[in-house]
């Protein structure tokens, strides 16, 4: 549940600021997300299923991009494998000691191992599930590659990637109709146009989305042998990859 309502973007600004995970965005993060992002409780709920189905005993889970840690937690109340650890990973400060706070009040059966530092710095080893949901969208894109290489030479056989992303449409026709209903989507949870215009060009320039056939080429490139998309929701969509045995 949300602490608190996103009101970020109510009231007319005179310049938008570029968009930032600092401690403003962070107190509201819940709520905006899930205000957001059709399908998000879906897919963290499914993030759960999917690594009961998929940890491996004495081996490590990375939630990159964690933000508050909707999808730490939901593998941390799923894993039964023995001898896991569950790494929580975001660059942002803010959200990281929410996190900290978060867990001091409600441990999960798993302990989430909180870190905030770049992906960039992050080595990833001896994984058997990595989530990035919705987070590669606000890596450079010559960035992109080179993580997907990095997660897939980490991962053990077998091993999986969960990504989420919101995606570009390629034919201009469908982009057109797939955004006004993404913004249909948000009005029908309460937010107004003016929220929905300011965000928009707050994340100008930040939030850079691909084609779906971007996403697929570019993990094939990383060499998984298996690229599955298993949920999609307008211009949303959550894919497994995984790593051959």
């Amino acid at each position: 549940m949300s602490e608190n309502r996103d009101r970020l973007f109510a009231t007319p600004q005179a310049e938008i600021a570029t968009f930032r995970f600092d401690d403003r965005v962070a107190a509201v993060f819940d709520d905006m997300i899930e205000r957001s992002v059709p399908g998000y409780r879906t897919i963290v709920t499914a993030i759960g299923l999917l690594a009961e189905r998929l940890a491996q005993p004495d081996s490590h889970l990375y939630d990159l991009g964690c933000a508050l840690g909707a999808a730490s937690f939901a593998m941390a109340h799923r894993v039964t494998a023995p001898g896991c650890t569950l790494f929580a990973v975001d660059n942002a400060w803010p959200m990281i000691r929410r996190l900290r706070r978060r867990l001091d009040r409600i441990p999960p059966p798993l302990p989430i191992r909180p870190v905030c530092a770049d992906l960039a710095d992050i080595r990833i080893c001896n994984a058997s599930m990595v989530v990035l949901n919705f987070t590669l969208q606000f890596i450079p894109p010559a960035r992109r590659l080179p993580l997907m290489e990095h997660i897939h030479g980490g991962l053990r056989p077998g091993g999986a990637l969960v990504l989420s992303e919101k995606i570009a449409l390629e034919d201009p026709l469908q982009q057109r109709l797939f955004t006004e209903l993404h913004h249909a989507f948000k009005r029908a949870r309460g937010y107004s146009d003016l929220e929905i215009a300011q965000k928009r060009a707050a994340l100008e320039n930040v939030l850079i989305p691909e084609p779906l056939s971007h996403h697929v080429e570019r993990l094939h490139r990383a060499g998984f042998a298996s690229v599955e998309v298993w949920f999609r929701y307008f211009n949303f969509v959550s894919l497994i990859a995984l790593k051959g045995s």
